[in-house]
């Protein structure tokens, strides 16, 4: 008899509840994308449907795990991280999915962001990069544009924000990866390649929010530019973009260029082919660090590097000292030392 995880479909991971996200927020893509994705990381990891759980912090995004029929566990504002490693710690056989907003993660939960993914623990974040703060009706966030004018910024932030891949990788991140809410088929491919990596994994979804920060991402977006203004990369692959597929990046001098195949002497020989294995961030930060106008903005998985994880060391390290413990139970522990009989 085949085994369940090889017939599960999107289907079975929606639960029975309403979703309640405003009309034409970007969140319903992203689920949809979820949905489509857990199938196939079930069936190719061998995961049965009782082994995944969703851990959330507070915002939009953090309704999340009420709506897939698996575990979860709706946390407290920017605590996802912390819960979520715990999850990961206590039962490592877990699919651990923390799902998070850029408010959430990058500003109360900043620190415990980090050093997850310092850590390198093998929990998958999906972090919902809508520039502004949703739920508490449109104030700026750590990733909201220098000089945005928002509720508690009228005169525009004079904050410089985050860029969520700079922060990953400079926190020693070994996997990071970026996609357009619009774009379903992209993120569902990424999730999968996010499940299958072991350690952290963070996924910034580009996401729009219709009510307080409509088009933010229109100039990459829209579909009529779309293909002139985002590189979708994919290992071992040329950095090839472009309606016509006629640009492409080259490495000049320490540098990142755009470049016209066919022109100025450059021929598709030029052009970088994408290596997200590579253990060295320097061009991995690049990509991640990319804006339109100048350079087109980087999608699909730019860095995958295998490395140790969190929950395996502790794992390991438990077995280690199990082997010439003394202590083997709670009882060994309560009478070792000084103890008195009353």
């Amino acid at each position: 008899m085949e085994e369940q995880y090889m017939n599960y479909t999107p289907q079975d991971f929606k639960s029975d509840q309403e979703v309640r996200w405003c009309p034409g927020c970007g969140d319903h893509a992203i689920l949809n994308a979820v949905q489509k994705a857990l199938p196939e990381v079930s069936k190719q990891l061998k995961y049965n449907l009782e082994r995944y759980v969703f851990v959330s912090g507070i915002g939009c995004s953090s309704r999340f795990p009420y709506y897939v029929n698996t575990f979860g566990f709706h946390g407290i504002h920017g605590r996802a991280s912390a819960i979520a490693t715990g999850v990961k710690v206590a039962n490592p056989t877990l699919s651990v999915w923390q799902v998070t907003g850029d408010g959430d993660a990058l500003a109360i939960g900043g620190n415990h962001f980090i050093h997850a993914v310092r850590r390198n623990i093998d929990i998958n974040i999906l972090l919902f990069n809508n520039q502004i703060y949703g739920l508490t009706k449109g104030q700026y966030s750590p990733t909201s544009p220098l000089g945005a004018i928002t509720k508690t910024s009228p005169f525009g932030t004079v904050e410089h924000p985050f860029r969520p891949g700079e922060l990953v990788i400079g926190a020693q991140g070994k996997f990071f990866a970026r996609s357009l809410d619009v774009d379903v088929k992209l993120t569902a491919e990424i999730m999968v390649e996010a499940a299958k990596h072991d350690g952290t994994s963070v996924v910034e979804i580009l996401q729009n929010c219709v009510i307080f920060n409509d088009g933010a991402y229109d100039n990459i977006a829209d579909r009529e530019h779309r293909d002139d203004r985002v590189i979708v990369l994919r290992h071992g692959e040329k950095m090839v973009f472009g309606k016509n597929r006629d640009k492409g990046l080259i490495l000049s001098g320490l540098s990142l260029k755009v470049v016209t195949i066919g022109q100025g002497g450059f021929t598709m020989d030029d052009i970088l082919v994408h290596d997200a294995y590579n253990p060295n961030p320097g061009v991995h930060m690049m990509l991640a660090n990319m804006e339109y106008p100048d350079y087109p903005v980087a999608l699909g998985v730019i860095r995958n590097v295998k490395d140790s994880t969190y929950d395996d060391n502790v794992r390991d390290q438990v077995l280690e000292v199990m082997k010439t413990a003394k202590i083997k139970s709670v009882d060994d522990l309560l009478n070792s030392g000084d103890t008195w009989e009353v």
